[in-house]
């Protein structure tokens, strides 16, 4: 898993032969006009711009609004690579929604000693207001992303779980309707899973999850920030693909014990509520009182049972980095099972042994804070300057339960087009899991993010990486 490991290629094998999942792209590429698909590559831009697939980058000195460049080479698996993903992506899912029920109300895995107490307590993601709480229909994750690595023909690894308010599935879906809009005759040749009913699913999903004080159809809402927030456009793609309503925290009161959405007939009751607002601004009652962003008295509707928070609140803590340290025994611990999906090594700095180890290897290893995304944060030791290294050596000394390590994985690298043709780049995947209380429903490919920059390994939008189209082969 070091970086000094031979890469694996998912286009070629160590001889130059195509691997199978590629051969009929590469007949077809084989084919094209290399100045015709430049121009269909910079349509792919003109495309996205004219839609409005743009996010805001923070931190700057003014927030800027990006595109996120978008690459025309699918990312590909084959139906049996898909099939082992599955098995081990539901089983993790499983037991991270059964680990969230089990941490607000028993915490047996406490009390067996697997998990230390800390990691509750100490942590701002765990929410004492949802003890002995359970949502309706059992489910807290009810979109999950699992972020995968691949670093072997065989060797597929989880990075991170998201099961808080994972962002991107909209670029999946635009990702797929520009490449059958760019190359129509190639969904012709090859054979792909579809992902366009992703919305129509969630809807379903959603649904079924429904609150006891619903009596009729559910009436499902995605509760945005507004317009400022860096996934706004994602919000709002899909609500309108869903068929919900978008709202903001100023559309929605509490009305007879219910969340009702304002109309032009009056106030009209909300079922199921897809926040993409985080914990602390859901409710200004509850939490900061501050915010403009939430519903006063939503959190007791909810624990009344008069709606539905998807995903739950509290569900952040499952995102936590030290906690994802102890997923294998949390897996093992619900399921009775050894993990399919293994976790990539990680040092939890907050122990003495594993803190000095860092310490002593911190050139060669990648360092995360504990509550972090989007590759804000983190160090990345063989790239670091001596500075670089100095400086985040200190926080890690004043601070060392705020940072895990992970070596540096040799990521598996998928093709790109350059002005020369196709050329190496590193990816991650992020599949995109529905929970309900009778299903759970992987679809087929995720969201494919590429490091665009030769050599990079950040693919990270907000840190200069794009997104690809990924397909997995029908049988």
């Amino acid at each position: 898993m070091e970086g000094s490991r031979a890469l694996f290629d998912e286009m070629h094998d160590p001889s130059g032969a195509v691997r199978p999942a590629y051969r009929e792209f590469s007949r077809w590429f084989s084919e094209q006009d290399a100045a015709a698909l430049e121009r269909k590559h910079r349509d792919a831009e003109t495309i996205f711009r004219r839609t409005g697939i743009t996010f805001n980058v923070y931190g700057e000195a003014e927030a800027e609004e990006r595109l996120i460049p978008f690459d025309l080479v699918p990312r590909i698996l084959t139906a049996a690579e898909w099939r082992r993903l599955t098995r081990g992506i539901e089983q993790r899912v499983r037991a991270l929604n059964a680990f969230l029920d089990d941490i607000y109300h028993r915490q047996e895995i406490v009390r067996a000693g697997r998990l230390p107490r800390r990691l509750l307590l100490d942590n701002p993601a765990w929410l004492p207001l949802m003890v002995g709480q359970r949502p309706p229909g059992g489910v807290y994750t009810h979109i999950v992303g699992i972020d995968l690595v691949r670093t072997g023909e065989d060797d597929f690894f989880v990075l991170e779980d998201n099961a808080r308010t994972p962002s991107g599935v909209s670029y999946m879906l635009e990702n797929r309707e520009t490449m059958m809009a760019m190359f129509p005759e190639l969904f012709m040749r090859i054979g792909v899973e579809t992902v366009s009913n992703y919305p129509r699913r969630l809807a379903k999903s959603l649904a079924a999850c429904a609150p006891p004080a619903c009596t009729g159809r559910p009436v499902v809402a995605v509760l945005t920030p507004g317009i400022y927030n860096a996934a706004y456009f994602e919000h709002a793609f899909l609500a309108d693909q869903m068929g919900a309503e978008l709202v903001e925290g100023s559309d929605l009161r509490v009305v007879g014990g219910r969340v009702a959405m304002r109309t032009t007939a009056g106030y009209k009751p909300v079922d199921v509520i897809y926040r993409r607002v985080d914990d602390d601004y859901l409710d200004p009652l509850s939490f900061r009182p501050d915010s403009m962003l939430g519903i006063p008295g939503i959190l007791d509707v909810y624990r009344a049972g008069g709606v539905t928070i998807a995903n739950a609140p509290g569900t952040g803590i499952a995102d936590d980095k030290a906690i994802y340290s102890f997923m294998p025994q949390i897996v093992e611990f619900y399921t009775g099972e050894k993990p399919i999906l293994a976790n990539v090594q990680t040092w939890r700095c907050a122990e003495a042994d594993d803190l000095a180890y860092v310490l002593d290897r911190l050139d060669e290893l990648v360092v995360k804070e504990v509550h972090g995304s989007g590759g804000y944060g983190m160090l990345i030791g063989p790239a670091a300057s001596r500075e670089e290294l100095e400086a985040f050596r200190a926080k890690l000394v004043a601070r060392p339960d705020n940072y895990i390590a992970q070596p540096t994985l040799a990521l598996s690298r998928c093709p790109v087009f350059v002005e020369r043709g196709l050329a190496p780049r590193h990816v991650d995947l992020r599949p995109y899991v529905l929970v309900s209380p009778d299903t759970i429903d992987i679809t087929p490919g995720g969201l494919t993010r590429v490091a665009l920059t030769e050599g990079s390994l950040v693919v990270n939008s907000s840190q200069g990486g794009g997104t690809k189209d990924t397909w997995v082969l029908k049988e």
